[in-house]
């Protein structure tokens, strides 16, 4: 573990925050935070192979391939945006973090999940088309409205994050400026304003409803009328099929806005700062490394492409030791 005495004398900095490191209290850090840089390189390398290989194959360019494509876009944005910084501040012993550099993580962050909010609805939609309306999945989802789609999310996204962000980094906060997380997110930010803040966590959790409820109605909408089929299917193996194509994304959905609802719209009493963390690095650090793997594992048409590039890149290979 290094020194770091002259963090508390940036506690009194009105331009600083200190980031609480996640396993700083930890006798087994220097393991742990080992392990996080290795599930950092699996996300790096499980999303960046994942939309490599939808880009490569034709057979895999097809809507839902496309937004399982953007998911782990955004997925490595997400990893990124957090974890580096925390492994730095481990090395460097710095764990300080400017106010702009605090405003740009948290922007970062409300944009991210946001747009992955959306996301989901739009695969969940794309699901129910395909599975409900298959004769008219190709005029449904035709590239123009998934780029459409791809848009609005990233959209609502930016809206999320120019809203929220600047109203939490105006607040009045005390000198003692220690964040209970490895990020600057807005909760853990709220329990460091000097202010009366029952107005602003109202605001933010009406935001959170609206953000969450309409995805979330879309979603379960999407689902029940999918089920609603597959019950009324007496082919067996039908079943199945309908049922494989949305289980992988049924897993995420359930792990992504379980998260979402506990850290911002249960009340801050009803958890502890310790617990935020513990939750906040599930879904910065183990879920980019688990979305690949969910929507690789068991998946022909994945699987298939990853032997396809393995065959092609060995024969590459081949050719060019022959020429050698």
């Amino acid at each position: 573990m290094h020194s770091r005495n002259h963090t508390s004398e940036n506690e009194t900095s009105s331009t600083y925050f200190i980031l609480m490191g996640l396993f700083d209290q930890s006798e087994y850090a220097v393991f742990l935070y080992t392990l996080t840089f290795v599930f950092f390189l699996m996300a790096l390398t499980g999303n960046t192979l994942l939309i490599l290989l939808i880009h490569r194959e034709p057979r895999l360019h097809t809507p839902m391939y496309f937004f399982i494509s953007q998911l782990s876009l955004i997925d490595l944005m997400y990893i990124c945006a957090t974890v580096p910084k925390m492994l730095l501040d481990q090395v460097t012993g710095d764990n300080t973090i400017s106010h702009l550099g605090c405003g740009v993580q948290m922007f970062s962050y409300l944009t991210l999940a946001g747009a992955e909010v959306f996301l989901l609805s739009a695969m969940a939609y794309d699901r129910y088309a395909a599975i409900c309306r298959p004769l008219h999945y190709p005029l449904l989802m035709n590239q123009r409205i998934c780029h459409l789609f791809m848009s609005g999310c990233w959209f609502l996204g930016m809206f999320d994050g120019l809203l929220l962000t600047p109203m939490t980094m105006r607040l009045p906060f005390c000198q003692f400026r220690r964040i209970m997380n490895f990020f600057c997110e807005a909760p853990a930010l709220l329990k460091l304003s000097c202010s009366d803040i029952s107005l602003y966590e109202m605001f933010m959790y009406l935001c959170c409803v609206l953000m969450l409820l309409i995805p979330t109605m879309v979603i379960s909408s999407s689902y029940a009328l999918i089920l609603c089929l597959i019950h009324s299917i007496n082919s067996a193996e039908g079943c199945r099929k309908a049922f494989a194509t949305c289980s992988s994304h049924i897993v995420v959905v359930l792990l992504f806005f379980g998260v979402s609802i506990y850290t911002y719209m249960l009340p801050r009493s009803y958890h502890t700062g310790e617990q935020d963390m513990t939750v906040s690095a599930f879904y910065t650090i183990l879920t980019p490394v688990l979305n690949p793997l969910i929507y690789s594992f068991q998946n022909k048409d994945v699987t298939g492409a990853l032997r396809n590039l393995i065959r092609s890149r060995m024969r590459l290979r081949k050719v060019l030791n022959v020429k050698t």
